[in-house]
């Protein structure tokens, strides 16, 4: 299976897709899968681009909505996850996961899905240690300081993937593993990036909850973003353990390193996208303790069972199969004869494939909900997944921290 793995989208579909069918021409191969690592920028239209961090004069609609539309369909399946720069409002109906566009699927928050027999994990979002253990307390419209902590990394989803056993072929994250440099060239990285000196001698550059996870996870794959430039590292877990291959690549501009493709030993297609049964039932487990507030609030670390949550998922998928909800388009699409000057302020939607998605797992709806008194642990419907135990949350002190997002 061949893979192209691309860096910062920047909303540059016909850029990426394009570059994509000259390489395959040139090649002569054929690519099966495009993954992106983050600032995919799904803006749909007018009211969308008002949720995307990035000062006013730099907002442009560009390429996503004709996908979006149906004016154009995506020629290679896509699977992204979110970055610093993104239409935040829309990824949040997504929360979970689903098609943004036809054949262009966010992996969510966090999620973990199988493309043929290749499993491939993600985190969307940057670190910031002051928002790490809150909750995802925001909603749109955003404010000046929500529309930058809507897409800072979670420990709620951090620890959902901290619970995948089965082993992954590829994950991604947005912003580089801690410490990431100490394993390929970083002197070459500072003659490029001379600003990263202090960070990298400092070890302060990347995400500390990236690097646990790939302490964790260990994929033979790993890709990024974020800093916009390419390099590559290989991880060597433990004297006899696995290695990582890994590769952060930049964005989607002319004679940058945005693109790059790998071939992947899998069973032969043809391939589509499919839920994954150990990340549903990973799911299912720790939605009774979705933490929706600004309040910090954490889970303790101790690993979970999920084995009856497992079965009853295995006993869904038999029964309907693996297959994705379908997308639905939850906001009119961008008509550039007709532009939008003064854009309706962004709500809260409910997204009809999440509503499938909770209602498959037999879950509450809890995306336009907020708690004032804090994280419901025992949040319950009809047929509820278990809730986790009093002793299961935890709440940690306040941790400031002031660095800016404008990577």
């Amino acid at each position: 299976m061949k893979i192209a793995v691309e860096g910062c989208m920047h909303g540059e579909l016909d850029k990426v897709y394009d570059t994509m069918q000259r390489l395959e021409a040139a090649e002569g191969i054929k690519i099966d899968l495009l993954i992106c690592c983050g600032d995919f920028q799904a803006v749909r239209n007018e009211s969308d681009l008002q949720c995307v961090n990035v000062p006013p004069k730099f907002r442009t609609m560009n390429s996503f909505w004709k996908y979006y539309s149906g004016q154009a369909v995506a020629p290679y399946p896509t699977i992204f996850i979110g970055g610093n720069h993104e239409a935040a409002n829309y990824l949040w109906e997504l929360y979970y996961g689903g098609w943004a566009a036809p054949n262009i699927y966010f992996l969510g928050f966090a999620g973990v899905v199988k493309f043929g027999n290749i499993r491939i994990g993600g985190m969307s979002g940057i670190h910031k240690q002051h928002d790490y253990h809150r909750g995802h307390h925001e909603r749109p419209p955003y404010d000046n300081a929500t529309i930058r902590s809507v897409y800072h990394v979670r420990h709620y989803d951090v620890l959902k993937l901290m619970h995948v056993k089965e082993p992954l072929d590829i994950f991604m994250s947005h912003d580089w593993p801690l410490g990431i440099t100490e394993y390929g060239n970083w002197e070459r990285l500072l003659r490029e990036k001379p600003f990263f000196t202090e960070e990298v001698h400092q070890r302060k550059l990347g995400s500390e909850s990236a690097a646990k996870l790939l302490n964790k996870l260990k994929p033979p794959y790993w890709f990024s973003a974020h800093l916009h430039c390419r390099f590559p590292a290989i991880i060597q877990h433990g004297e006899d353990g696995p290695t990582t291959k890994f590769l952060a690549l930049d964005k989607c501009l002319p004679g940058r390193n945005f693109l790059q493709v790998i071939d992947i030993p899998s069973n032969p297609g043809p391939y589509e996208i499919q839920y994954d049964e150990e990340w549903l039932a990973i799911t299912r487990r720790f939605n009774s303790a979705f933490p929706l507030t600004r309040m910090p609030c954490t889970i303790r670390n101790e690993e979970l069972d999920i084995q009856d949550d497992r079965q009853w998922v295995r006993s869904k998928l038999n029964a309907r199969g693996a297959k994705t909800f379908d997308f639905v388009q939850t906001a009119p699409p961008y008509d550039p004869s007709r532009p939008v000057y003064n854009p309706p302020i962004a709500v809260p939607c409910r997204n009809p494939q999440t509503e499938s998605f909770l209602q498959f797992l037999e879950l509450p709806y809890l995306l336009d909900s907020s708690n004032p008194g804090g994280v419901d642990i025992n949040v319950s419907s009809s047929q509820a997944a278990p809730a986790l135990d009093n002793d299961d949350i935890e709440l940690p002190d306040e941790v400031e921290d002031d660095e800016d997002d404008e990577e």
